[in-house]
């Protein structure tokens, strides 16, 4: 290690495994910017589920060990490397990947990753818009094409992906119907964009949303959990319908026939295959809907950078998500 290196404290993973291979170590060296690469006084970082699946192994891309889990941060910008003209020191600054890691005190970042935060939304909000929003735009506008006037159903609405999902499809002009499985994620999901909201927990509840919906049927499913759903989803269509599956932690079977009459599709959203262009774009309508004010992130969980275990752990195994879960820095 280099004598006089700045040193900050920071998660690392030396394996594959469970919640627990996740350890803090404060003698990490903070990382110096190179070309167009900005580092980062990281005060929130998001979890995501699929840092989840990464920690585990069982992901399809693997990160070279030992590493830093977290690609959402927020926070205010410490220095810039040669060749960036969009930032400077003490810009507030979010991200939707980082080079380094999020779960540290400091993160370095590639300029194009990394995005201006309004005075109006705070850090805590601005590590809860990488992830969610970005794979909630994609799912709808780049990859389902929602058009003004149909409708949409966000299966498992109140987490961070679903209530971003909502508050798009609300300003663009979509029937948005949701489901939660707590009474204080049924109000959640309905004061952030959504029309009506069902109880997911309740036996007929695909009944329910049936009446709602009628003959028709709906036109764009955001699937949260497709092990568990994917069958009734193909079943709630409309014609064209199309289920885009966000996430999904197993596998299910369904009947291929149902996808027939109504010449439904199911597609996978990936917001990793995004391209340096669509990521810009992406980018545009999110940062105006933060000008305008429908981009409002909701926080759940706050965990300290020691509890990180626990934030992995609750992230996957509690049922009713109410909001983003968060990491806090400052």
């Amino acid at each position: 290690m280099a004598t006089g290196q700045k040193l900050m404290r920071a998660i690392r993973v030396f394996q594959f495994g469970g919640p627990e291979v996740l350890t803090l170590h404060s003698d990490i060296a903070v990382p110096i910017p190179k070309d167009h690469q900005v580092l980062i006084k990281v005060h929130a970082c998001g979890v995501n589920p699929v840092e989840t699946y990464i920690r585990s192994g069982t992901y399809r891309r693997k990160p070279a060990l030992p590493y830093t889990p977290g690609s959402d941060v927020a926070g205010v910008i410490e220095a810039v490397g040669d060749n960036v003209s969009t930032f400077k020191k003490g810009d507030r600054v979010f991200t939707t990947s980082t080079i380094s890691g999020g779960y540290a005190e400091y993160a370095l970042a590639a300029d194009h990753t990394v995005y201006a935060l309004p005075a109006k939304l705070d850090f805590k909000q601005g590590a809860a818009i990488g992830i969610p929003y970005f794979t909630a735009y994609r799912a709808l506008l780049h990859s389902a094409r929602v058009k003004a006037g149909e409708s949409v159903l966000v299966h498992g609405a109140s987490g961070g992906v679903g209530l971003a999902a909502c508050q798009i499809a609300r300003a663009y002009g979509l029937k948005v119907l949701g489901t939660a499985g707590t009474e204080e994620g049924q109000n959640l999901v309905l004061q952030n964009g959504a029309h009506e909201v069902f109880n997911h927990r309740e036996l007929n509840y695909i009944d329910k949303i049936k009446k709602s919906v009628g003959e028709k049927g709906i036109d764009v499913i955001i699937e949260m959990l497709a092990n568990v759903n994917l069958s009734n989803d193909l079943n709630l269509l409309s014609y064209g319908g199309r289920v885009m599956v966000v996430g999904s932690r197993g596998p299910i079977e369904i009947d291929p026939r149902d996808t027939i009459p109504k010449e439904c599709s199911i597609i996978g959203v990936a917001l990793y295959s995004s391209t340096k262009e669509e990521f810009k774009q992406f980018a545009a309508a999110i940062q105006a809907g933060m000008e305008v004010g429908w981009l409002r992130p909701v926080i759940g969980s706050q965990y300290s950078l020691e509890k990180v275990a626990q934030a992995h752990k609750d992230i996957i195994h509690n049922s009713g998500t109410s909001g983003k879960m968060i990491l806090l820095l400052e």
